[in-house]
């Protein structure tokens, strides 16, 4: 009898997962407009533009979160919002072309961009994607996870996964930097997305460096952006076949 009434409440969540987040998905993917045709780069004039970014000053100490409200999230849990490395450097920041690509427009992949729930966190922390490219996501836990998306420019979302292995996906309509994810399960994952028209978007890693390749010549609008500390930009000029190696952020505690 408890076997049957175990499966009967599995049976239960899924169905209200599904109310909740599948049916919806569906019909936001399949209203998402064509994306127009896309402007052709000649490959043999494109640069790059890449560097570090640094903070300067002492970040706050990263706590281990507090997780026994759920016997399932034993592994060490810690806050993201200030990830350094050696000599200042900053990860997670967001990277990207803010202006200067004009009227062109780029095809958009097929590939999704995957977003886990693994040890009661999200994984990665910070990520970018194409309007119209799926967002695939996971969770990797034993146990229920709902992935709640609090965008301004598109829908919110709340979907939830009980189950270890599920997946779903959504597509995001409009350009939008950041979409903040939350989980209303476990209040304290989060994860930021940068949702863009185009592919020159980057996320700083454990040293702090980035990289924005095939860029057309032009001169561009950089902007960083931090969870916490705000945005910075710059104009950098990209002649053709130019790799711009020196362009550098210092965010500030």
């Amino acid at each position: 009898m408890a076997a049957i009434v175990k499966n009967l409440s599995v049976i239960l969540v899924l169905a209200l997962a599904t109310a909740c987040g599948g049916g919806q998905e569906k019909q936001d993917a399949a209203s998402t407009p064509a994306a127009p045709a896309a402007v052709p780069i000649d490959p043999a004039t494109v640069g790059s533009i890449s560097g570090r970014i640094t903070l300067e000053g002492t970040p706050p100490k990263a706590d281990r979160i507090k997780t026994t409200s759920d016997p399932n999230c034993m592994a060490p849990v810690f806050t993201e919002s200030f990830v350094t490395g050696d000599k200042g450097a900053l990860q997670n920041v967001f990277v990207y072309v803010k202006d200067g690509l004009g009227n062109r427009t780029f095809p958009v992949p097929t590939e999704p961009v995957v977003l886990e729930q693994k040890n009661c966190t999200y994984v990665p922390h910070v990520l970018g994607v194409m309007a119209g490219q799926p967002v695939e996501l996971r969770n990797s836990d034993p146990t229920l996870h709902n992935i709640h998306a609090v965008p301004e420019a598109n829908r919110e979302f709340n979907m939830g996964q009980p189950i270890q292995g599920m997946k779903q996906q959504h597509i995001f309509s409009a350009k939008e930097v950041m979409v903040p994810f939350k989980c209303d399960v476990h209040r304290w994952m989060s994860a930021f997305v940068g949702v863009l028209d185009h592919p020159f978007y980057a996320v700083t890693s454990k040293d702090g460096s980035f990289e924005l390749k095939g860029l057309p010549p032009g001169t561009y609008t950089i902007e960083a952006v931090h969870e916490k500390l705000g945005r910075q930009t710059q104009t950098v000029t990209v002649e053709p076949k130019e790799t711009k190696s020196d362009v550098s952020f210092m965010f500030k505690v």
